[in-house]
C-alpha cells in the first residue's frame, strides 16, 4: 500500500489534495482505508468523467423502430420454443443474476432493498419472492438454477446476514447462491472535487447497473458459471417481484433465433409514459430515454395503430455467457446523476444538503446493446411479469401497494 507522502503526490497531480486534510484525526484503520482508496482509484478516469460525462452529442443519431415478438401471438411456435428452453434448463445451462446493490431508502426502509416486505400476508421479502420463482423452476424442471446476487459495498454484509437469518430460503447456499459486489466510483461536487464521507474516507457510490458485466468477470462469477456448465444468464433487478427468472420460452426463443441477448418489454401505458423504450440507433439495438423522444415520435403508430416506440424496457434480460464476458471488457459510457449527498467540508463539519449537490457516475446495462447486430425483444403482459417496487406508497405508482396488488392478482391470492 502507498504511504501518505506517495498519496499526497498522487492527489496533487489531480487537484484532490483536500482528501488528506483530516488524515491525522482518523483512526489507524481509517487511515489505511483512505490510503487504500487513493491507491486504487483511477483519478484520471474520475476527472475525465466529470469533464465529459453526458456530453456525447446524440442529436445526429438516426432513431428507428425496432421489431419485437409478442408472447401471445407466437401461435404454433410457442411450444417449440418452450421445448428448446426446457431442455437447456434441465441440462443446467441457465443461471440467474439479481442486481441488489440498492438500499430501501426511498421506501423508508433501513436495509437492503431486497429485504423489504411489500405487505403480503406471508410477509415475504423481495428476495424470498424471487427465490420462490427459482424453487418453482426446480419443481418443474428438476434442477436448481444457480443464483448470483450482486450486492454493493454499502449493503453486502447486511444482505448476507439477511440470507443467513432466513436460512437462505432453503436454497442451499454453498451450492446454489453466490454473492459478489458491484463496482464503485467516487462522488464529486460541482467543482469536480471528490467528496469525503462521514467516516473521513472517500465517498463512493455504485457505478450503475452497467457495472454488472465487469463485476461478474472481475469477481470470478463468470468462471464459476462456466464450471457449472452455464450458457445462459438471466439478469434482472431485485425490485420486480413478478420477474420470471426461469422462463423456458424466453430461453428457447433466444437459442432458436441465435441471438446472444434477449430482453422483455411491456407496452407503454400511454405515449408519454416516462420510461426508456427499445429502438434502433444508427441501425443497431438500443434503448432510448423518454427525454430523447419528440412528441411526434412518442405518438407515432404503425399500420395496426400500435406505438412505434412503445416497448418499455423492463430490465429483464437474457444473455449468452460469452456475450457477458465480452461486455465485461468493454469501456461503457458514463452518465451523470445529480444527487443529494452528505459530506465533510474543509473544516471537518458534516454537511447535510437540502438539495442535490453532487455528481454520481453511472453506466447503464443497455449501453452495450449497440455492439450487437441483432437482439430479441419479447413483449409480455405487465400484469404477469412487471410489478416493480421503486417508490413509497405516497407516489401511488410502482410502489409496494401496486406491486402487492399485481402479485396477489397474478397468484390469485385475492
Amino acid at each position: 500500500m502507498i504511504n501518505k507522502q506517495e498519496a499526497e503526490a498522487k492527489l496533487k497531480k489531480y487537484g484532490q489534495e483536500h482528501l488528506l486534510n483530516h488524515f491525522e484525526t482518523l483512526s489507524e484503520k481509517k487511515q489505511k482505508e483512505l490510503l487504500g482508496q487513493i491507491e486504487e482509484i483511477d483519478f484520471e478516469l474520475v476527472n475525465n468523467l466529470y469533464k465529459n460525462a453526458d456530453k456525447i452529442d446524440t442529436s445526429n443519431d438516426e432513431i428507428s423502430h425496432m421489431e419485437y415478438s409478442d408472447k401471445y401471438k407466437l401461435n404454433d411456435e410457442y411450444k417449440k420454443y418452450e421445448k428448446i428452453g426446457e431442455k437447456a434448463i434441465k441440462e443446467g445451462k441457465l443461471a440467474a443474476v439479481t442486481m441488489a446493490g440498492g438500499q430501501g431508502t426511498r421506501l423508508g426502509f433501513d436495509g437492503p432493498k431486497g429485504a423489504y416486505d411489500i405487505g403480503l400476508d406471508s410477509h415475504k421479502s423481495l428476495f424470498e419472492l424471487l427465490c420462490d420463482n427459482l424453487k418453482e423452476g426446480e419443481k418443474k424442471y428438476g434442477v436448481k438454477v444457480p443464483w448470483f446476487i450482486m450486492t454493493s459495498e454499502e449493503n453486502n454484509e447486511q444482505t448476507i446476514e439477511f440470507f443467513q437469518k432466513n436460512k437462505f430460503f432453503g436454497y442451499q447456499k454453498d451450492k446454489n447462491i453466490f454473492f459478489f459486489k458491484q463496482g464503485q466510483l467516487p462522488m464529486v461536487d460541482t467543482e469536480g472535487k471528490i467528496l469525503i464521507n462521514e467516516e473521513g474516507v472517500i465517498k463512493l457510490a455504485a457505478n450503475g447497473h452497467g457495472g454488472i458485466y465487469e463485476a461478474l468477470v472481475k469477481n470470478g462469477m463468470i468462471k464459476k458459471m462456466k464450471e457449472l456448465g452455464v450458457e445462459w444468464i438471466f439478469i434482472g433487478g431485485v425490485d420486480n417481484c413478478l420477474a420470471k427468472m426461469v422462463d423456458p420460452l424466453f430461453v428457447g426463443m433466444a437459442i432458436d433465433k441465435q441471438v446472444t441477448v434477449a430482453c422483455k418489454s411491456v407496452v407503454k401505458d400511454n405515449p408519454h409514459e416516462k420510461v426508456g423504450v427499445f429502438c434502433k440507433r444508427n441501425g443497431r439495438p438500443s434503448v432510448i430515454e423518454y427525454s430523447e423522444i419528440t412528441d411526434e415520435m412518442a405518438e407515432a403508430v404503425d399500420e395496426n395503430g400500435e406505438l412505434l416506440y412503445g416497448e418499455s424496457n423492463l430490465l429483464c434480460n437474457l444473455f449468452n455467457i460469452d456475450a457477458v464476458e465480452r461486455m465485461g471488457s468493454l469501456p461503457l459510457p458514463y452518465h451523470i446523476a445529480y444527487k443529494k449527498a452528505k459530506y465533510i467540508d474543509k473544516d471537518g463539519n458534516l454537511v447535510e444538503p437540502d438539495s442535490p449537490n453532487a455528481y454520481k457516475f453511472e453506466s447503464f446495462l443497455f449501453d452495450t446493446f449497440g455492439t450487437l447486430d441483432e437482439m430479441l425483444v419479447l413483449r409480455v403482459k405487465r400484469e404477469e411479469e412487471f410489478a416493480p417496487v421503486k417508490n413509497a406508497d405516497s407516489a401511488g405508482v410502482d410502489c409496494p401497494s401496486t406491486a402487492r396488488a399485481l402479485y396477489e392478482k397474478y397468484h390469485k391470492l385475492i
